[in-house]
């Protein structure tokens, strides 16, 4: 059995390389004692679903004591459980259970910014400028001929200035939220406090991390800081290639990593971590290699349109940076930060999504049925090619954006700090649905946090259990199949096939398989072979519009 089979099998030392992680956001999922707000108790009880589902991994969102400025990553804690969420005892309960069930259990870990509730902000507020206790974070005087002017015009993620001026005068950095002030990465207390959190959860049974922010924690804070120009927000294609932006994928962000990998290697297997960095995919690979975090996510394959062409680009892109980083390739649709899959493919290509969701959904009206054809094609897709694959809670059930939540019923700080140009990440965080009735669906006895909306029900695991066109049964079986097919991570584009065709495209894998996706409004050729699963219906000769399936290839 070579290393690159490891990843097929959940007890191996290397059962990320080909994992399927599913994202737990666990406010949204389930909620056992009746308060509106999901809890690590609820996790608990579904995780028999998800061990049926068919995933090796959760990935649980912060659960840590929190304000909710940010959803929960704005942590008080790093070593706690949000009383509303539950007790460490209920988390070491969960990791135990998630384990007897087979499954691996990863966390987020917050490590750019803390909460301005957090001990140590708390205490630089009340220290004087030029403590110990304001070092460990990021504070400066203004400029003006009073400071009474930003230090630099640095910008935050979420709109406005990236500096909050305090009652003495100085101003203290947030790459994101006020009630987020950024940690500073010189310090040596940070540091040793970080590896100190890495062992705390891995000592619990903690397999991984998803690491936030990654490409923030570096920053160059020699004085005098520079200015950017001020700019809303960033692409990664804006970053410079060389590293040298003032706070974003610095190449000293590298020498943390290698520090936190002595400590994941001080575990059997090795700690695993994944990588959230929206950098330029040159310089993700870095992040990915055996001695810093081992992954880094590929949002170049998320954000790609569903145009052959583009996505067959990104996928020759992830496959040879993961080869180079002697790592393995991730791949997801969805996720906590962005409009659901279901959603984005039923609007136009190249449509505003922003103004979609400002329009409450309405403009233009979603093709629902369709968005979801298309998702299903590109989730049998993703789950086809060689690499880990990460599944956003509900989208197994495809679960639509709720993009129709009103104005005061919206929690994430990106609406008001935008002044309301942007609506924000709620309308993919609305509880799921569990069962057809009931006040919140079976997600608990008590409502939701965030409404549901009307018919959300039928939407639920249980209108789709055992329904053999549904969301649900096709995850299963895509799940339980990609096991039975695993071998290596290699990948032949079948450029030799007859079918061939400029919408169409077609892998073959090790062991006989392969995966054909037809990315058009046609019906293509359906290549020769064992019809082993379809997104949608096929009969005959012909493969549908949009439609993936995987084949025994008699070519192979």
């Amino acid at each position: 059995m070579t290393a690159q089979h490891l990843g097929s099998d959940r007890n191996t030392t290397d059962w990320w390389r080909q994992a399927v992680v599913y994202q737990v956001y666990p406010r949204s999922f389930a909620d056992l004692d009746g308060d509106g707000i999901g809890d690590l108790p609820g996790v608990t009880s579904r995780l028999p679903y998800l061990a049926d589902l068919g995933v090796d991994a959760i990935w649980l969102s912060p659960f840590y004591p929190s304000q909710l400025a940010d959803g929960g990553y704005d942590v008080d804690d790093y070593r706690n459980v949000d009383p509303r969420l539950g007790t460490l005892d209920d988390f070491d309960a969960m990791v135990a259970e998630a384990h007897r069930l087979g499954l691996k259990v990863m966390v987020d870990i917050v490590p750019n910014h803390s909460s301005d509730q957090h001990l140590w902000f708390q205490e630089a507020l009340r220290a004087a400028p030029g403590s110990a206790a304001r070092e460990r974070y990021v504070f400066r005087e203004g400029k003006g001929e009073h400071g009474e002017l930003p230090p630099t015009d640095w910008v935050s993620c979420f709109g406005g200035p990236a500096w909050t001026r305090l009652p003495d005068g100085w101003w203290y950095l947030h790459l994101f939220a006020p009630e987020q002030p950024d940690f500073n990465w010189d310090n040596p207390e940070v540091r040793a406090d970080f590896r100190h959190t890495l062992r705390f959860w891995s000592d619990r049974g903690v397999d991984g991390f998803r690491v936030d922010v990654a490409h923030g924690l570096a920053k160059d804070l020699a004085a005098p800081l520079r200015d950017i120009g001020t700019v809303e927000g960033y692409t990664p294609g804006d970053l410079p290639e060389d590293g040298s932006h003032p706070f974003w994928d610095r190449d000293e962000v590298h020498d943390i990593f290698r520090d936190w990998r002595k400590v994941f290697n001080e575990y059997d297997p090795p700690r695993v971590a994944v990588a959230e960095a929206w950098v330029r995919s040159s310089r993700r690979t870095a992040y990915a290699t055996p001695q810093e975090l081992g992954q880094a996510f590929n949002f170049d394959f998320l954000k790609a349109p569903l145009h052959a062409g583009e996505l067959r680009s990104s996928i020759d892109t992830a496959l040879a940076d993961a080869r180079a980083a002697g790592a393995t390739a991730t791949w997801v649709l969805s996720n906590h930060d962005v409009i659901r899959h279901a959603s984005r493919y039923g609007l136009p290509d190249g449509r505003d999504e922003e103004a979609w969701l400002l329009s409450d959904g309405q403009e233009p009206v979603l093709e629902r049925e369709f968005g979801l054809r298309r998702a299903l094609a590109a989730t049998l897709l993703m789950l086809a090619l060689p690499g880990s694959g990460y599944v956003y809670q509900g989208e197994e059930l495809g679960l639509p954006e709720v993009a129709g939540l009103s104005r005061d019923s919206l929690q994430d700080p990106v609406w008001t700090r935008s002044g309301g140009l942007l609506k924000g990440r709620d309308g993919c965080r609305v509880p799921l649905p569990w069962r057809r009735e009931g006040a919140s669906y079976g997600f608990g006895g008590g409502g939701s946090w965030l409404p549901q909306p009307a018919g959300w029900g039928e939407l639920s695991v249980e209108a789709q259990q055992g329904v053999a066109s549904s969301p649900l049964e096709l995850y299963r079986a895509a799940l339980a199949t990609r096991r039975r097919l695993l071998a290596d991570e290699a990948l032949e584009w079948a450029d030799d096939a007859p079918t061939a065709h400029p919408d169409v495209l077609h892998f073959r894998r090790s062991g006989g398989w392969g995966c054909v996706t037809n990315l058009s409004d046609e019906p293509r050729p359906l290549p020769a072979g064992e019809l082993l699963l379809s997104s949608a219906p096929v009969s005959g000769d012909e493969l549908p519009a949009w439609t993936t399936v995987w084949l025994r290839t008699p070519q192979a």
